[in-house]
């Protein structure tokens, strides 16, 4: 259907490669778009300033969750004014016993413009069906939630 593609880019800045000091630093470089820095997690010896695999991971969940509410509510011509959310990924052993990203729980705060009244009940299907279609979702081994 498509493909979606990035280049990322790591440059050894030593001649030597010691796991306590190599640089963590590259970039992520997408088509049409800006470069991003990215790094390990500080706890894995990355830079402050960057973002690591598993924000990325969290943040793209959250971002298509998002795009794919959108787009269920813009079909029913919902308004919405505005989407918040603050995802947490949680790294951690999964069954396996490997260190992994095995939960993300979302938490989006929606809020609908002027004259769309949603109740509770249907804001759930809104994000169920939101789930359901989410390509990131649908994607990786990690449980995804929306709290709430």
């Amino acid at each position: 259907m498509s493909e979606h593609t990035a280049l990322i880019r790591w440059q050894n800045s030593s001649t030597t490669m010691d796991y306590d000091s190599y640089p963590r630093d590259h970039s992520w470089e997408f088509p049409g778009g800006p470069a991003v820095c990215g790094s390990a997690a500080e706890g894995y010896g990355g830079g402050t300033g960057c973002i690591d695999p598993e924000e990325g991971l969290v943040a793209s969940a959250s971002a298509c969750h998002m795009l794919t509410f959108l787009a269920v509510a813009a079909k029913k011509k919902m308004v919405v004014a505005s989407y918040t959310d603050q995802p947490v990924g949680h790294l951690e052993k999964n069954a396996e016993g490997r260190i992994a990203v095995t939960r993300i729980e979302l938490h989006p705060v929606v809020q609908f413009g002027p004259g769309t009244e949603v109740s509770a009940d249907e804001l759930r299907r809104l994000h169920d069906s939101a789930h359901r279609n989410c390509f990131i979702a649908n994607s990786i081994r990690a449980e995804v939630t929306v709290a709430g």
